[in-house]
């Protein structure tokens, strides 16, 4: 008898289970719809907007106050420094020179000395076939003024103006081996092939 007994309670908790009232489901939250973010571009790529805090069309004094004065003041950039003037800011990555022209900056400019990368993950020693995949159809070749083929500028200009002040465009200068050995970034000055000319 007390088996019965036992099996009818187990038999009544299991029905006064199913009759238990279920919790209520969390309410259904709907995520706010995506807005398109831009990513910011990495501090420690070349855009052909600049480098860094380093912006083309900044003062010289703003680019003083963003990566330091001139870490060589015997050496001068051009042949009229108050004019056109190429120097390393004091904190700036190895390689990294700045051209500034009557008193702003027109390009960044890597040596081959550089260890800094494109915003297309390029940089001194890439293949000149790897500039030319990343860029396509935007990728403009014209020969070197002083080196036979395989040596050849690569640039690519970002805006439709290629001449004013508003123009900004990357160019790489590729040697004899082929590879890349500086690179430009900023305005028209880009295209200069000696330094301040």
């Amino acid at each position: 008898m007390f088996r019965i007994v036992a099996l009818g309670s187990v038999a009544l908790l299991g029905l006064s289970a199913c009759n238990a009232p279920v919790p209520a489901p969390p309410p259904e939250t709907t995520p706010p719809p995506a807005t398109p973010v831009t990513p910011p571009t990495p501090a420690d790529q070349l855009t052909a907007q600049g480098f860094g805090p380093l912006r083309i069309g900044m003062t010289r004094a703003e680019v003083i106050a963003a990566m330091g004065e001139n870490d060589n003041p015997n050496a001068i950039g051009g042949p009229d420094p108050a004019s056109c003037d190429m120097f390393h800011p004091a904190r700036a990555p190895e390689g990294l020179y700045v051209m500034v022209e009557d008193g702003v900056l027109t390009s960044v400019q890597l040596a081959s000395t550089g260890v800094l990368k494109t915003d297309r993950g390029l940089g001194i020693g890439d293949t000149a076939v790897a500039v030319k995949q990343a860029y396509g159809a935007d990728a403009r070749v014209t020969p070197h003024k002083y080196v036979d083929a395989p040596a050849e500028y690569i640039t690519v200009w970002t805006t439709a103006d290629h001449d004013g002040p508003a123009a900004r465009g990357i160019r790489y200068n590729i040697g004899a081996d082929g590879r890349v050995q500086a690179i430009a970034v900023g305005g028209p000055s880009i295209l200069y092939v000696e330094g301040c000319a």
